[in-house]
């Protein structure tokens, strides 16, 4: 057996969230110290005095309009960190940032997710006793926390809401395991956890004291969830029971020893999957099996970012499959990748300097017009252009400032 149920921690938990999360921060908390609001605007607004009361109301509504949700994700018991999810506005003609508030009382919400109907928004809370938030959105007003659960292990690092918007998943990375949350469909708030399987199997890979549960996620064809372990250079695939929320092992991938995989994103089509191996600093096409929900990973192959130390953290496709793009922390850029042979084959086109330090986690706007970058170490959201024919990025204006930023998610 590789997974087992199980809410046995590792011993060496408080260490590792050590690891994760002070490594060089203090670094770059400079750029967090502007962070109260100067200098953050909207999109330019019209001269005074040159606008009738009618055209001012329109104006004001075009750019309500142009105005989009964003939230953050940051470390509060970072130094410097936040005070809870960070909330704010972008631009989406500009790809500015604006501040807007904060959710207090969400602990480490490290990873922030969306439930499918776009109502709820989800956090983990990456701390020893690791626990899952739901907040309700209301359109106009900020977001209500509905309560916690405890995800029955160490350090949640990321989490996802299941096609179906009934269950939130989470991977607990300093104990090894996932959980499984039901979800009330009126409300989103969580029940109790119904599942947790702790990784047993393979062992771990060299230099790590265990396994380390850093991503999971439902494949595109909606029957399979993928669990990446990168102390066990594994991803396991399970199938979820729909009814009662429990996982059960169907397959798993071995990456070769000491690759540490991270993060995991599919093609469009479904038939194969990209990952990021954080220890090695290489990039893996993975065939994936629609029916069976096997992975089965190709050969290594470079990131682009030639010699010297770079972690690489997570990778984007474009909807439309042409492009891939990777955030490199370390030496702090993006590559891009062309996609080809129908999603077989990534080929490295270039690498761009990111704007910040320690990408930590990127995303695209719901259009791809916009490509975001969460930056740790240096306090700090780079925004950038995508070019949709060539894939180019082309940086939008000057960093935004935020408080230990590791998460962005524009909406």
């Amino acid at each position: 057996m590789s997974a087992a149920r199980t809410g046995t921690q590792a011993g060496t938990g408080s260490s590792r969230i050590d690891r994760r999360r002070f490594l060089g921060i203090a670094a770059g908390l400079a750029a967090a110290g502007g962070a109260g609001g100067a200098g953050l605007l909207t999109a330019a607004d019209p001269a005074p005095g040159h606008l009738t009361h009618h055209s001012t109301r329109h104006a004001a509504g075009h750019r309500r309009r142009r105005l989009r949700p964003l939230f953050l994700g940051t470390y509060t018991s970072a130094a410097g960190g936040g005070a809870g999810v960070g909330l704010g506005t972008y631009d989406t003609v500009t790809g500015r940032i604006t501040r807007t508030g904060v959710v207090e009382g969400v602990a480490d919400p490290s990873y922030l997710a969306l439930a499918p109907s776009g109502r709820t928004l989800y956090a983990v809370d990456e701390q020893e006793r690791g626990e899952v938030t739901a907040m309700a959105l209301t359109p106009g007003g900020p977001p209500t926390v509905l309560g916690s659960r405890s995800t029955g292990g160490a350090g949640p690092c990321h989490l996802s809401v299941h096609p179906s918007g009934r269950w939130l998943l989470s991977a607990n990375y300093l104990s090894g395991s996932v959980a499984v949350h039901p979800v009330d469909r009126a409300t989103g708030s969580l029940g109790a956890r119904t599942d947790l399987v702790t990784h047993t199997a393979p062992p771990p890979g060299p230099g790590q004291d265990g396994p380390h549960a850093h991503q999971i996620i439902t494949a595109p064809d909606g029957r399979h969830v993928l669990a990446v372990d990168l102390g066990n250079d594994t991803v396991y695939t399970y199938r979820l029971d729909e009814s009662a929320g429990e996982l059960t092992q169907v397959s798993y991938a071995s990456l070769r020893p000491g690759a540490g995989p991270r993060h995991l994103t599919f093609h469009p089509s479904g038939a194969f999957a990209y990952l990021a191996n954080e220890v090695d600093n290489t990039v893996v096409v993975c065939r994936y099996d629609r029916r069976s929900g096997r992975l089965t990973p190709g050969a290594p192959q470079s990131t682009g970012t030639g010699p010297g130390t770079s972690y690489p953290a997570q990778l984007l496709v474009t909807r439309d499959g042409g492009f891939a793009f990777l955030a490199n922390r370390g030496h702090n850029s993006l590559t891009r990748y062309a996609v080809e042979a129908a999603g077989a084959r990534l080929r490295l086109l270039d690498t761009v300097p990111v704007g910040g330090d320690f990408p930590r986690q990127i995303a695209f706007s719901p259009d791809q017009r916009w490509l975001f970058a969460a930056h740790q170490k240096s306090g700090s959201v780079t925004v950038f252009a995508v070019d949709a024919r060539t894939g180019a990025l082309q940086r939008a204006g000057a960093p935004f400032p935020a408080p230990v930023p590791v998460c962005v998610l524009p909406l």
